[in-house]
């Protein structure tokens, strides 16, 4: 076991949430079965001291009430605290996570848009946004708030060609979209969908026919030159 593996004697460890009812795995779907979160985290980089995390709980401090988000972003925290306390303590990493998002399933729909608000909007998070397949739980298939003086107001929504809608999270700075009900989270400045693994198979794949291609022009250039040499 590592030094960064090494857990601290008695250091204050949150409770796993429960296992979810398969009514309630909405998030896994569109998450990690899609690879979203693996892709965010690439994108985001620096993971010694940035969070990208799935269903781990976030609390004020100690013995407070806990929420469960199914995505957090934090950035400049300590995220081997984060391992070890098995969730997001803000009184431990000194502040509020960035940005949190909900998944909506038709068991806990109504408290994404009612007590979570409330709850991440009182522990000053910065971002929080929603997510709806089908419209049907959240009443609207994506959503976002800002925090503007203490209190979260409305990100705008943008409906694109095709019904795609889109989000712009300005402490991501990148967009968020619903497509054919599926979540996606796109590069402004490439106005393409960050880096995912068949995206960089694509690229590795093209890559490599480029070089192939390079090094037969080459051999043919040797062959000219060998012939007219001869």
């Amino acid at each position: 076991m590592t030094t960064a593996d090494a857990k601290t004697p008695g250091r204050f460890r949150l409770p796993d949430p429960p296992e979810r009812e398969p009514d309630d795995r909405t998030s896994a779907e569109h998450l990690s079965e899609t690879g979203l979160h693996h892709h965010l985290k690439q994108f985001l980089g620096n993971p010694e001291t940035t969070i990208v995390s799935r269903e781990k709980y976030i609390t004020a401090k100690p013995g407070t009430e806990m929420q469960e988000p199914d995505l957090l972003v934090a950035f400049h925290v300590n995220s081997l605290a984060y391992r070890e306390t098995n969730g997001y303590v803000i009184s431990e990493q000194d502040k509020p996570p960035d940005l949190v998002l909900e998944i909506a399933s038709p068991i806990t729909g109504h408290i994404d848009i009612g007590d979570k608000r409330d709850f991440y909007q009182g522990l000053l998070i910065p971002e929080y946004w929603r997510f709806d397949a089908t419209g049907e739980f959240h009443g609207t298939k994506l959503a976002g708030d800002r925090l503007v003086d203490g209190r979260y107001e409305p990100i705008g929504i943008t409906e694109l060609a095709g019904g795609v809608l889109q989000g712009h999270s300005q402490v991501l700075n990148v967009d968020w979209r619903w497509q054919e009900g599926q979540l996606g989270c796109h590069n402004p400045a490439t106005i393409r969908h960050i880096a995912t693994f068949e995206s960089e198979r694509v690229r590795a794949d093209a890559a490599e026919a480029r070089a192939e291609a390079a090094e037969a022009r080459v051999r043919e250039l040797e062959q000219r030159l060998q012939q007219r040499g001869s």
